[in-house]
């Protein structure tokens, strides 16, 4: 193919580019989408789940205010984690609440948010509610 001046392309980007980009004449661009039920999280795999959260309650404080505090905390987590439309700021607002009052088990809990399951949950709810955990946690 001969190259004419038409055939060049001067790009300059500023800033970051946060999805695709295609340059050029008479370009294709394809995109192929699983599915929603494609990276559908099982029964087993939600019961799994909450089998970490069984054990991360086994290493809760059983005595004083904290105790029930956290409790209280760890079941708001799960019940957002699990529900049908998790919330990154209630996620957020949970690790956090670790983090100020028991430290010793903020990163246990952090484990949990970002658990492999946890991020198909939050992807198999959309799109936006995936970049707003995206943008919290640094994973999906």
């Amino acid at each position: 193919m001969t190259e004419t001046p038409a055939d060049r392309y001067n790009v300059h980007i500023g800033g970051s580019v946060d999805g695709q980009v295609t340059i050029g004449h008479a370009n294709t661009v394809s995109r192929v989408q699983a599915g929603r039920d494609a990276g559908a999280v099982t029964e087993h795999e939600i019961a799994s789940l909450r089998a970490e959260f069984d054990r991360l309650r086994a290493q809760l404080p059983t005595e004083g205010a904290i105790a029930e505090q956290a409790r209280e905390r760890l079941d708001e987590l799960e019940e957002t984690i699990t529900g049908p439309e998790p919330d990154p700021s209630t996620m957020d607002y949970v690790r956090k609440w670790f983090a100020r009052k028991l430290p010793r088990l903020a990163g246990a809990v952090t484990t949990l948010i970002v658990h492999p399951i946890v991020g198909r949950l939050v992807d198999a709810a959309g799109t936006t509610l995936a970049a707003d955990f995206q943008r919290r946690f640094g994973t999906s």
